[in-house]
């Protein structure tokens, strides 16, 4: 039951923020070295960065600081001079933002080549849903888990507004579990159909969109979530698979 409800609740979630965080309007080319986010899942003005780095299918490392972690929070205080979340911090030019508004306008500025609504209407838009789908997970994706830290950073193909690629990416903040986000929002409108019906109907469908076409040429389906491990070369899809996976090699007995 506690299972089903989650998943209900994580639903909603989507639900309240719809439709972003679902498709994928990529850019053109890609950093040359990582953006790296520190943030928290279930801070709402952290969703709203996330949406926007679906939306623009750009790949970032997160660095997970939930509430009582010590892996990564004094580490985004030294850089950014204050424990505030988000904070982007991109190598490729030395820019480091706090703010999601500016945060969203600086990624659609330098890496989307468009424009975007000005930061105000950013905020006026997002942060009320934003901080409803929050409300709803009751503050799963918050706070510190014990754990033990991977040598090397996972990789999770994702978008933003998946119900059950969420439930993943809540137990990897709480774990502080830092990964190379996938970003892998529909590319068009045949996308929104389910895995299994896509296979079933539609043999030969072809995937548009980089890491949705990477992830079919790697394992011969596009389904959302799927996470590798390069520590333990695990290869896992299905949420509660990966947060059972997740519990026993990494949280703290």
């Amino acid at each position: 039951m506690n299972r089903l409800f989650n998943v209900a609740s994580s639903l909603a979630a989507s639900i309240v923020t719809a439709p972003r965080g679902v498709m994928a309007d990529p850019v053109s080319e890609q950093p040359e070295q990582w953006l790296r986010l520190y943030e928290m899942e279930n801070c709402p003005y952290c969703r709203v960065v996330r949406e926007a780095l679906t939306r623009l299918d750009l790949d970032v490392i997160i660095l997970p600081c939930p509430k009582g972690g010590k892996r990564f929070r004094q580490e985004a205080e030294h850089i950014g001079g204050k424990a505030q979340f988000p904070l982007l911090v991109d190598p490729n030019n030395g820019t480091v933002l706090y703010e999601s508004a500016d945060i969203v306008h600086y990624l659609y500025e330098t890496y989307g080549n468009r424009e975007t609504l000005p930061k105000s209407v950013i905020k006026m838009l997002n942060s009320s849903a934003a901080t409803l789908a929050s409300t709803l997970r009751m503050g799963r994706g918050m706070r510190v888990r014990p754990s033990r830290a991977p040598s090397e950073p996972l990789e999770l193909y994702s978008f933003e507004s998946s119900p059950f690629a969420r439930l993943v990416r809540e137990r990897l903040c709480e774990l502080e579990i830092p990964y190379l986000l996938r970003n892998t929002g529909k590319a068009k409108p045949t996308d929104l159909l389910p895995p299994a019906v896509r296979r079933t109907t539609m043999p030969g469908y072809v995937h548009e969109g980089r890491n949705r076409q990477a992830l079919f040429e790697r394992m011969g389906h596009v389904q959302i979530p799927f996470l590798t491990d390069p520590n333990t070369d695990a290869e896992l899809f299905e949420s509660a698979d990966i947060i059972r996976y997740l519990d026993k090699t990494y949280g703290a007995d």
